[in-house]
């Protein structure tokens, strides 16, 4: 059953804690457009049109900076897409890794056709069941609140599901131009010798 909570309340809360060790990952769509809305940051990478991509992205990153808090908030489409990842993530078991899934039951971008998540499948179960030491689905404020103690204050890896409402919102949209937006995060990440495709800032 769908949620109640309202989605860019959830990523703004969510985001709240973040400190400038916390690098973001978001999935492409709505979910971009969240984190956006919770304000503009360069230490966010937001996938536009990667479908499936957008945990592995936060594994990557999780094991290449294990100094840094990696926090990927993605929808229940792109979840279910990449759904075999949760098992490369249970193995690899990277300590700095939390998993949001922002789960509506259905395809936003493509037209609200319903993901398995509206029928039988629960995301977090099938992350339990690969090996995910901490998952849950957050239903309610008071969940949420202790979602966020957990992603800020235990160890990873985590994946939860948070069942929000559908909503028609306005797109608030991070750089589009995929060479900015990587060189951006590479600078914000690594420092300016890290610019590979002309970034100036």
């Amino acid at each position: 059953m769908a949620g109640q909570l309202h989605r860019r309340d959830v990523v703004a809360v969510l985001l709240a804690p973040r400190t400038p060790d916390t690098l973001v990952v978001a999935g492409l769509g709505s979910s971009a457009w969240d984190v956006t809305a919770a304000g503009d940051n360069p230490l966010n990478f937001s996938l536009i049109g990667g479908m499936g991509l957008t945990a592995m992205i936060g594994l990557g990153l999780a094991t290449t900076q294990p100094d840094k808090q990696v926090l990927v908030i993605t929808g229940d489409g792109d979840m279910l897409m990449g759904m075999g990842s949760l098992a490369t993530i249970a193995r690899v078991a990277p300590r700095n890794l939390s998993i949001v899934v922002l789960d509506n039951e259905m395809f936003g971008e493509t037209g609200g056709q319903p993901t398995h998540t509206a029928g039988s499948t629960d995301l977090a179960a099938v992350a339990a069941a690969t090996g995910i030491p901490r998952t849950g689905t957050v239903r309610t404020d008071a969940e949420l609140k202790a979602l966020i103690r957990s992603i800020y204050h235990e160890t990873g890896p985590q994946c939860h599901a948070v069942k929000i409402m559908h909503e028609e919102l306005v797109s608030l949209k991070p750089p589009l131009d995929g060479a900015y937006a990587k060189d951006r995060f590479r600078i914000a990440l690594l420092g300016d010798q890290a610019a590979v495709g002309g970034y100036r800032g």
